[in-house]
């Protein structure tokens, strides 16, 4: 049988080409990491222009809405892959991004931004970003990991272009006008973005030793790999998200950090989000998901001691960057580990469940900051908890990532 061509190209070279997609579509599906930028001119527009007065946690809800509903739609999202194939369901899931953020820039409250912008934008978001990993990890036996990583790239380097984007548009335009160019944009882009992407015929490319069809969700769940999976994922992104939440106020609390700089640091540790992913996802192809996310904890565990023992600028600087860049690792680490541990014939429904992991630590982490912030008066309590887990993922990954052993059937 012939190998397949992707445009006008021997697969082997135009499935890169796929991965450039998924890249781009990452880009603007990750403009949520960018909400910070909203926070205030949104307080300022609801109190001045609607006279209602609203508290910057109010306006804070729907990224925790938008987070939530993200990570709850990628299970789901897998059926429609199915029946829909990756271009209609990646078309779908954009439209309904644009939309969120059409939505967003007609609210008159708060809670309408949380039904438009979280809940809307939020299952548009689920429902897209699953789609350029799942092509990836089927066009891309061989080098899955870093395809997985390249491919997430763009979420975590997101913020870097569309908060500067959406700063300046606000400063031109406003802020609810700035949602209305973001959503026409992304509805457009999204859906162009969409039409390429496909699986491969039959089986795809020539494997690499890893069976192309071998758990499906039901008989992935009955896994101890599964278990140990889900539990380490958890505890990376835990520790990831509580360090994206509160960059800023340790900075400039923690480690006496001038404000304008702990803002501009914000954009470098972004750098090392998006860096981690194809850093992770080759490290993962030449050795395994085991040694991958044992280094991770290593240095999540690490960074958190020496944010507690030595909170100087210089140490705060090294341990955000390597904490946010193992959050981005774990971005293409868990994708790459399901699909080595279970096999691509039930991926995107696998996966979503898998993904479950890091809509429980974008809950778990920031809210854990906020209290130990209550309870303590300050975030440095927060290292020593970190690095506990991160013993403890170190211990679980140690003990429990392995391929599974049950055969499928």
């Amino acid at each position: 049988m012939d190998e397949p061509s992707l445009f006008g190209m021997p697969a082997a070279k135009g499935r890169w080409l796929l991965v450039l997609c998924g890249m781009l579509i990452n880009l603007c599906l990750g403009s949520i990491y960018a909400w910070s930028v909203f926070v205030a001119p949104l307080t300022a527009h609801f109190t001045e222009s609607l006279g209602r007065e609203v508290t910057a946690t109010e306006v804070l809800m729907p990224f925790s809405v938008f987070l939530l509903v993200f990570a709850v739609t990628m299970p789901l999202a897998g059926r429609l892959i199915e029946s829909l194939g990756p271009a209609k369901t990646a078309a779908l899931g954009g439209v309904l991004t644009g939309l969120g953020w059409i939505f967003a820039s007609f609210a008159g409250s708060v809670e309408a931004l949380y039904l438009g912008y979280g809940v809307v934008g939020g299952v548009g978001v689920g429902i897209a970003y699953g789609v350029p990993v799942a092509v990836s990890t089927r066009w891309f036996p061989d080098r899955r990991g870093l395809a997985v990583g390249l491919t997430v790239l763009g979420f975590g380097f997101s913020a870097v272009v569309t908060a500067n984007l959406a700063g300046l548009l606000i400063e031109a335009v406003g802020v609810m006008a700035t949602f209305r160019v973001f959503g026409l944009a992304f509805l457009l882009l999204l859906v162009i973005l969409a039409l390429p992407l496909s699986f491969p015929p039959g089986q795809g490319l020539a494997a690499t030793g890893v069976a192309a069809c071998e758990f499906d969700r039901g008989r992935m769940l009955r896994t101890r790999a599964f278990y140990g999976l889900w539990g380490c994922y958890f505890i990376g992104c835990l520790a990831g998200l509580m360090a994206i939440s509160i960059a800023r106020p340790v900075g400039t609390e923690v480690a006496g950090i001038e404000p304008a700089l702990a803002t501009a640091l914000v954009g470098f540790f972004a750098v090392f989000n998006g860096g981690g992913r194809p850093l992770f996802g080759a490290f993962t192809d030449r050795f395994t998901p085991r040694a991958a996310a044992m280094l991770s904890f290593f240095l999540i565990g690490a960074a958190s001691l020496a944010m507690w023992w030595y909170p100087v600028p210089a140490t705060y600087v090294v341990a955000f960057a390597l904490l946010w860049g193992c959050l981005g690792g774990w971005l293409a680490l868990a994708p790459a580990a399901t699909a080595q541990f279970f096999g691509t014939c039930d991926y995107p429904r696998c996966y979503g469940v898998v993904f479950l992991a890091y809509g429980a630590g974008a809950l778990a982490g920031p809210q854990f900051a906020g209290l130990v912030r209550t309870t303590t008066g300050g975030y440095l309590g927060v290292f020593p908890v970190v690095a506990v887990l991160a013993l403890v993922g170190l211990v679980t990954a140690f003990a429990l990532l392995r391929p599974p052993s049950e055969a499928p059937g």
